[in-house]
């Protein structure tokens, strides 16, 4: 094997021909490369594994092994990496079939010295315009992450100014968007970006909450008080004191609950249940919601006056569908997060993998992405997710648009689209919800929903 140059684009050759072999290494001996040679298929295999060769030259026909089989190996644990099938028995069939299993590029034996030099040449050109874009993509990621978020599209920067504008003065906000937009994350930025970041950041999920022990919960009750309370209770909104409250899912919060919250918002009072006296305290408030309460006002299902309250400063999230020009940045944020999580030296994603990614609609948003990328950052074997990599339900068909659902409100197309993945999922919850990217009470509210129109 030639001495290797130094370079950091690495070719492997698979031949059982030794002549062949070194007829290759001495041809690209003066091209910038990283000659490793192996003369069965296990060894390239294992060479694959453990060097992650941006190229393999791989001959078509070796005793006992079939060359598309290796070939499917090879891209199943290196989907990265550029193979060029060589044989001596070209046939245009097989050569398609290559294509389609993966392979780049398939040349005929005898090899041509020159020819071989110019494919390699080219793919030695695009690796290093690969390894020069990941540099960029890194440097592109830092600059557009925004306090755990990230995005460059005009949808997103809006909001990123908007939250930079708001958060020193507020007192209450209202965060809108669907389920999975990334709510949580704008409601810890305003309190980490406003006047009160020292002080407690408190989380009440109304969902999760039984409605029984919303007063409790919010605003402490005494020893006493109700069956059960055998000792005092701090509410949320005292534990928040000098700090931020996010009130997730307001829109499931219920009415004779919406009055009191109303009332402390006024008075910035609190009083524990069971008690007589108030106490004062100091909170910010952040309201988040999917759900469209301005129809729910109409229906008496919330109070307009609380709306008003809380709507004072409104951030409206958009859809990931509406800002897909944001997913490779996302992709490559959630792949580094998760080779962290799982140690696993991931770089990036292959073209096809990330054309599967983008070819979806993502009714789950961002957090749908973001189990994506960690189910399949766990299932690859290799430092590039490949499409192979994701759950079937991203591989699948694109499914027709219906056309009956085109002209609905977004509610009832996300209720439909919920009771469809229910379906696909044999009537299983926990893995419907986990599709979706939504908590199991959040699924059954939209299937309930669903059943009852």
């Amino acid at each position: 094997m030639p001495a290797a140059n130094e370079s950091s684009i690495t070719l492997l050759v698979i031949d059982d021909d030794p002549a062949s072999l070194d007829l290759i290494s001495d041809a690209l001996e003066q091209t910038n490369l990283r000659i490793l040679t192996a003369t069965d298929p296990q060894s390239g295999l294992d060479i694959i594994r453990e060097r992650r060769p941006e190229i393999v030259l791989l001959d078509l026909l070796m005793p006992g092994v079939s060359g598309m089989e290796l070939l499917e190996k090879i891209v199943s644990i290196a989907p990265e990496a550029e193979v060029i099938l060589v044989t001596g028995h070209y046939s245009t069939d097989s050569a398609v079939e290559a294509i389609r299993k993966g392979a780049s590029d398939y040349i005929t034996k005898p090899l041509s010295v020159p020819n071989l030099r110019h494919r390699i040449g080219m793919l030695i050109e695009e690796a290093q315009r690969r390894q020069s874009a990941a540099r960029l993509d890194s440097e592109l990621l830092r600059a557009s992450e925004f306090q755990g978020m990230v995005g460059r599209s005009a949808a997103m920067l809006d909001v990123f100014a908007r939250i930079r504008r708001v958060a020193p003065h507020f007192r209450t906000v209202l965060i809108t968007g669907d389920t999975g937009t990334g709510k949580a994350l704008v409601a810890r930025a305003l309190h980490q970006l406003g006047p009160a970041r020292s002080g407690p950041f408190a989380v009440c999920n109304a969902s999760a909450v039984v409605e029984t022990l919303f007063e409790s919960e919010l605003f402490g009750h005494k020893r006493g008080a109700f069956t059960g309370a055998i000792h005092d209770k701090v509410g949320l909104f005292e534990y928040a004191n000098g700090g931020s409250l996010f009130l997730d899912e307001i829109g499931d919060m219920p009415l004779a609950t919406q009055t009191k919250l109303l009332r402390v918002l006024q008075t910035q009072e609190v009083q524990r249940v069971g008690a007589i006296e108030s106490r004062k305290v100091d909170v910010r408030v952040i309201a988040a919601t999917n759900r469209p309460l301005r129809a729910m006002i109409a229906d008496k299902q919330f109070r307009e006056d609380l709306f008003y309250r809380l709507s004072m400063v409104e951030i409206k999230l958009p859809r990931l569908a509406e800002h897909k020009e944001d997913l490779p940045l996302l992709t490559q944020h959630f792949i580094v997060r998760f080779s962290a999580q799982y140690k696993k030296p991931i770089r990036g994603i292959t073209d096809r993998g990330l054309m599967v990614l983008s070819r979806y609609s993502w009714p789950g948003n961002i957090r749908e992405l973001e189990n994506a990328i960690g189910n399949a950052c766990m299932m690859t074997e290799g430092e590039t997710i490949g499409a192979r990599d994701f759950p079937e339900y991203l591989t699948a068909p694109v499914e027709t648009v219906d056309e009956e659902t085109e002209d609905l409100p977004l509610a009832e197309v996300e209720r439909r689209h919920a009771a469809r993945v229910l379906a696909r999922m044999g009537g299983n919850k926990v893995r419907a919800a986990k599709i979706l990217g939504i908590n199991r009470a959040t699924l059954a509210r939209l299937v309930d929903e669903q059943r009852r129109q």
